[in-house]
């Protein structure tokens, strides 16, 4: 999520783009609400309609998230993988399972939902299944783990989806306050290695607070 609505780019140009995206249906934006009164960290409205969309132009089936929340990401991507599509998610808080679990309930999606409660550093390991697409949105500073654990579990020609690279402009400017200087630096250090791995065709786009995206070649 945003710092600010004109973190990224100019005002003019984000409140345009903000305005100019489709409306959330009532479910959606109840969790937008939700997420809002209880500080709770979600995608960009931007950021999980792209999610959705590149669920739909790729046609993938199985997706791995890092980071799961109240399940916004989850409802999108699995509305873009269809009624066949299976979605394994990972988060440690039993608040935020149960929140999620009722909107997935209400979302007619439990059933494609394969919910991990733990930390994905340790529950990834445990995965043996292939996936077509990998969203990663938790503990910044554990991008890299995240990358290095689940990219084995990606098939080639699958994508991968970073979300906060920008990090709210902090990675490319000044670190705000002292409590977001090892989440910044771990950002900074992440993005060159995404972008740079020799098994991605990757960048990072300046969508919602900086949203990576990569292929695996091989």
């Amino acid at each position: 999520m945003k710092a600010k609505l004109d973190a990224i780019i100019q005002r003019e140009q984000a409140e345009y783009l903000d305005n100019l995206l489709p409306a959330s249906d009532s479910l959606l934006a109840e969790m937008e609400d939700y997420a809002a009164e209880h500080r709770v960290p979600i995608a960009d409205r931007e950021v999980a309609l792209f999610l959705e969309i590149t669920a739909r132009a790729t046609k993938a089936k199985r997706a791995l998230e890092c980071g799961m929340a109240i399940g916004y990401s989850v409802i999108h991507l699995l509305r873009g993988m269809g009624s066949d599509g299976r979605l394994v998610t990972i988060d440690p808080s039993d608040e935020m399972i149960a929140a999620a679990e009722g909107y997935f309930d209400r979302a007619g999606l439990r059933q494609q939902v394969d919910l991990h409660k733990g930390y994905a550093l340790e529950v990834i390991p445990q995965l043996t299944e292939t996936f077509d697409l990998l969203f990663i949105d938790a503990v910044k500073e554990e991008y890299r783990g995240y990358l290095d654990l689940a990219l084995p579990l990606l098939r080639t020609g699958g994508v991968v989806i970073c979300d906060n690279l920008l990090w709210g402009g902090q990675v490319a400017g000044e670190i705000r306050s002292e409590d977001q200087k090892a989440s910044t630096e771990a950002l900074r250090e992440f993005n060159h290695y995404f972008v740079n791995h020799p098994q991605l065709r990757a960048q990072v786009l300046a969508v919602g607070d900086g949203l990576g995206y990569g292929v695996k070649i091989e």
